[in-house]
């Protein structure tokens, strides 16, 4: 375990921040490409019945609320789409000295899509926080506590239970490998990795097969690319990995001015309409490309 805090200390010190101004740069050095090589005997996910989907953006409310676990405070921003049917679920994670609202573009993105989305402000990861790297490996279980307690709330009323997917940014991200991991949390059927790995919370996959996206930029010089391509490689289920040439740790997924963010938003809307929804219609923008490697079932 020390060997493991060690490695994560000094593999994320520096900086997931969720500030987008705020960038760590280190030399840049070759990285693999993703390559489209199939793993035998992917175990498919079986899509959720069609569920009707909002054909346009709709509007979004926002609330806050605060949760205790253990005497962990977890302060949570809740995106709301105002749309009367119950709607499919997210917990998002954010990074290292970040915080939910640094990614209010692309979650509300997501809310605004039919989507509603549970970002907890995690307590010693968090902007302002006295930072402790190696509290990161809490987060898994704080996420899950978060999800239960609004599912129990009266916002409960508000979700498909049975369509809860978790998502998360750069240590946000290695929270969510957890969720799928170590920590698995069998209430979700769907994942989103963005600029992540397995650092910390292992890589053994378990459970019922949950549905993967991964996203990772070439040039990231934070988390590397290899170690985010070594983590979507151990999934044993449905997968694809979206790689961002170029793409710094932060840009893609906090820069709305950039245009890697615009295709990061539009390949995770596609990702969470096709398995939160299972609008086979979003099939089609998660095809294989020279950047995507796909293997959803």
């Amino acid at each position: 375990m020390r060997l493991v805090a060690a490695l994560l200390a000094v593999s994320l010190l520096a900086g997931c921040s969720g500030d987008p101004s705020s960038h760590w740069v280190a030399p840049s050095s070759p990285t693999p490409s993703a390559g489209t090589t199939q793993q035998p005997k992917l175990a498919a996910v079986e899509l959720p019945a069609p569920l009707a989907a909002p054909t346009g953006s709709v509007s979004v409310s926002q609330q806050e609320v605060t949760y205790s676990r253990d005497g962990r405070t977890l302060r949570t921003v809740i995106w709301l789409p105002d749309r009367p049917a119950k709607a499919p679920a997210v917990v998002f994670s954010h990074g290292l000295n970040g915080a939910p609202e640094h990614f209010a573009t692309l979650l509300r993105q997501w809310a605004s899509a039919g989507f509603v989305v549970i970002a907890p402000a995690y307590p010693n990861t968090t902007r302002g926080a006295k930072l402790d790297v190696y509290d990161v490996l809490n987060q898994p279980a704080d996420a899950s506590y978060v999800l239960g307690q609004v599912l129990a709330g009266p916002l409960g009323r508000r979700i498909d239970a049975d369509r809860l997917a978790a998502a998360g940014h750069s240590a946000g991200a290695i929270t969510t490998v957890g969720l799928f991991a170590g920590d698995r949390d069998k209430r979700l059927r769907a994942g989103i990795v963005m600029a992540g790995s397995g650092l910390g919370v292992g890589l053994a996959f378990s459970g019922t097969p949950a549905a993967m996206l991964f996203v990772h930029g070439t040039a990231d010089p934070l988390v590397s690319y290899a170690s985010g391509k070594a983590a979507y490689d151990a999934v044993p289920w449905s997968k694809a990995m979206l790689t961002i040439p170029g793409g710094n740790h932060n840009d893609p997924y906090l820069s709305p001015g950039s245009a890697s963010f615009q295709t990061v938003a539009t390949a995770t809307l596609a990702f969470l309409r096709l398995e939160l929804y299972g609008d086979e219609a979003a099939r089609r923008s998660l095809e294989p490309t020279s950047d995507l490697d796909s293997q959803l079932s």
